[in-house]
């Protein structure tokens, strides 16, 4: 696949919604409050202190950088005792990276875009072993243990652009997550165990693939190839044209989505502004 600007500007706009819609979601725990704020034809999200969904993202494409409306963001971030992180896309224009940096944004690492067409799905491959389902309410606690106890225990590979949350944080940012809409939740279970979690989002025929762990001691058995295969077909059952998943940079994760047919896209700029 190619990736321009335009292509750059429907997936990272499409992430930007969905963390929008979650934000709105979990608004009512959010500790001081989500703020919800358009800039440049992106958008800032806060959904709560160290929240994974704190970005700003989709900005610049094709039109200036707003100014006035940065400075409202970051005012807002910083009531809020947060520093601004935005995700900048290597297909925007390079000016707007100047001007963050020249307001005292510093890069703080990178992470890759990477994606795949529907139309050329192999047959699905069958896992013995593995059962992957969607999460009904009976899961919901299943999965959210899961999805905390994998993302406390990263493999610790690739070049990762954030300081770890603690466990009690991973649990309080997926608990104001869990009663949300904005995606499907999947489990996967070996003998009967959950022991892996992943979520798809569909957004105007385009397929983002999130969330994805599975608890260390079931690692190299298969179950991100499951996963992801499952999430890949379900896609294209609702009609997606591609699909999309965001890595670090030389992580293990990169490498299995490779595995899978994925392409390099682009990359994102990570960048932060101290308070």
């Amino acid at each position: 696949m190619f990736a321009d600007a335009t292509l750059s500007a429907r997936i990272d706009r499409a992430e930007g919604r969905l963390v929008a819609q979650m934000a709105a979601e979990a608004r009512s725990n959010a500790r001081g409050g989500a703020v919800i704020l358009p800039i440049s034809g992106g958008v800032s999200v806060f959904a709560g202190p160290r929240s994974p969904m704190n970005k700003v993202i989709g900005l610049g494409f094709d039109m200036e950088l707003d100014l006035h409306a940065l400075r409202e963001i970051e005012d807002r971030w910083r009531e809020r005792d947060e520093p601004v992180r935005v995700e900048l896309s290597t297909l925007t224009d390079p000016a707007i990276a100047g001007e963050l940096s020249d307001r005292g944004y510093r890069l703080r690492g990178f992470e890759n875009v990477l994606a795949r067409r529907l139309h050329d799905l192999p047959d699905p491959a069958v896992f013995h072993d593995i059962s992957i389902d969607l999460v009904g309410q009976d899961d919901v606690s299943a999965w959210f243990e899961v999805a905390v106890d994998s993302f406390a225990n990263m493999d610790g590979t690739g070049s990762v652009a954030d300081d770890p949350l603690s466990r009690e944080e991973l649990a309080r940012s997926l608990a104001d997550l869990l009663g949300g809409m904005a995606y499907s939740r999947y489990l996967a279970r070996i003998d009967g165990l959950p022991v892996g979690e992943a979520a798809l989002h569909v957004d105007d025929r385009l397929a983002l693939l999130a969330g994805s762990g599975t608890l260390p001691a079931y690692r190299g058995r298969g179950v991100q190839k499951a996963l992801v295969q499952r999430r890949l077909h379900d896609a294209r059952s609702a009609g997606c044209e591609f699909a999309v998943v965001v890595t670090a940079p030389g992580s293990r994760s990169q490498d299995n989505v490779m595995r899978r047919g994925f392409e390099l896209l682009y990359s994102r700029a990570i960048l932060i502004k101290p308070i």
